[in-house]
């Protein structure tokens, strides 16, 4: 009886494992092909170092036709950077990081990117001066990233950074405050443009005492400080996409908990029904020819029943299903559209579908976690000893 619970255990665990990595995986090819991470990472640093940009009246055709544009072709980008200081302003600032989800996962891929663009090039000797100053310049932002530039690589022509180390960040900055002319220069070149990076360094230059030492480890504690509470403000957006995925998995596969937590223990049952009979004779297996066909063999039948366990009928209930028959000479692949939709559309299935949905939010490491308690694989990571 406790080899059934524990094979009920096991099998839904494993499915719960192999949905949440699906999940995860989709996520992750939608944030690499769309450029996510790197481009909140640099909207937010754009807002930090250089201040909100100036808003402009925007119509929604061209937003639109620029998008397609750089989705087609690569110009669009190129195109809205010639036309965006022709527009008139709308008197505002506006930020470039959103503050909705909406707006990370729309509005952040195919508006104006606020990544710096890439250079294979090392960086100058000296840095131009600042953007916003009689002689023009580079902004802030665009400067630490020709000190990034030896870990970056090409993203569709934009740099692809979307992580900065915290002591980098705090070398990069001070490799800028020497070109300037020292920090209390680069100090002033702050205030005079009210950038926001202003008062945040003002506090640790003051708090540092003015020593170079102190204040690069400041600095580097500070953006250490402001990466984590980036990192926790992007996972609460991941977090709905995430649920959103969710539900579309488990309602494209019918993924049903309860039916299939039912299927685990009657699979397991018969298992061991089909082990005690077969030591019995031919007559014992009597009681098992009702899961077979009228006039099928009685053990090819059971070999086939043994050969497809439970676990391997997770995606049976999808619309587009792949049969792999022994007799067949490759997969045959089938459209099963009207039953899906009627189980689907069925409440009964409604308890367990949300089941499933409940168990994906946990996500991939929480189920991998549970399955290696249950089967006691351990880590191959060993801690050293004290």
């Amino acid at each position: 009886m406790i080899s059934y619970y524990t094979d009920f255990a096991l099998g839904l665990v494993l499915a719960f494992l192999q949905l949440s990595l699906l999940v995860s995986g989709v996520n992750e090819g939608i944030v690499r092909l769309l450029g996510i991470r790197s481009k909140f990472l640099w909207a937010y640093l754009r807002d930090t170092l250089d201040g909100a940009e100036v808003a402009r009246r925007v119509p929604v055709a061209l937003r639109v036709l620029t998008g397609v544009l750089d989705r087609l072709t690569g110009v669009g980008r190129w195109l809205w950077a010639r036309l965006a200081d022709l527009l008139p302003p709308s008197g505002e600032g506006r930020s470039r990081l959103p503050a909705t989800v909406l707006g990370v996962f729309a509005k952040l891929p195919f508006g104006r990117d606020p990544r710096p663009a890439f250079s294979a090039r090392p960086a100058p000797v000296q840095s131009p001066p600042l953007a916003g100053r009689p002689e023009g310049g580079k902004s802030l932002a665009d400067l630490l990233h020709e000190r990034l530039q030896e870990i970056d690589h090409s993203a569709r022509g934009r740099t692809n950074i979307a992580q900065i180390p915290p002591a980098r960040f705090a070398v990069a900055l001070m490799e800028i405050a020497t070109d300037m002319g020292g920090v209390e220069r680069m100090m002033h070149e702050l205030d005079t443009l009210r950038s926001p990076l202003y008062r945040p360094l003002k506090a640790v230059w003051d708090r540092a005492s003015h020593d170079i030492e102190a204040f690069r480890n400041g600095v580097a504690d500070w953006f250490d400080g402001e990466m984590q509470r980036l990192t926790m403000l992007y996972r609460r957006y991941v977090r709905w996409v995430i649920a959103v995925l969710s539900l579309l998995v488990t309602a494209l596969f019918g993924m049903d908990s309860l039916e299939y937590g039912k299927s685990l223990l009657n699979d397991s049952a018969y298992r061991s029904s089909v082990a005690a009979f077969a030591q019995s004779g031919a007559e014992a297996l009597a009681p098992l020819k009702e899961r077979c066909a009228s006039g099928e063999d009685t053990y090819s039948c059971v070999t086939d029943v043994l050969s497809a366990p439970a676990f391997a009928q997770i995606f049976t209930h999808a619309p587009v299903t792949v049969e792999m028959s022994a007799a067949a000479a490759g997969p045959s692949w089938s459209w099963q559209g009207g039953d899906w939709w009627s189980r689907v559309a069925s409440p009964s299935h409604w308890p367990g579908f949300l089941i499933t949905l409940f168990a994906l939010l946990f996500g991939a490491p929480f189920w991998w976690d549970v399955f290696r308690r249950i089967t006691g694989i351990r880590s191959r990571v060993s801690t050293p000893d004290k």
